[in-house]
């Protein structure tokens, strides 16, 4: 391969945020937790005790801006 890949750091971004939403959903999950309402309690709000700090999953989360979660979540929700 003598060319250069070009990457879309927006589409990394985006993947990293899935992949973090997944990560936490299961965590959750795991701890008994309904992951879906504990994530919407948290974008809604903005407590991140609403976010196990189980294997580190609240601070997977908050590392990211809430719109930028939410934004993510819309997206890959309208282009199914």
């Amino acid at each position: 391969m003598d060319q250069t890949k070009v990457y879309n750091s927006t589409d990394f971004q985006e993947e990293l945020i899935a992949e973090t939403i997944r990560e936490v959903a299961s965590i959750l999950n795991e701890r008994g937790y309904n992951a879906i309402n504990q994530i919407v309690g948290y974008l809604m709000s903005g407590d991140p005790g609403y976010i196990s700090s189980h294997k580190e999953a609240r601070n997977k989360l908050t590392k990211f801006e809430r719109t930028e979660i939410l934004e993510v979540l819309v997206k890959k929700y309208l282009s199914k």
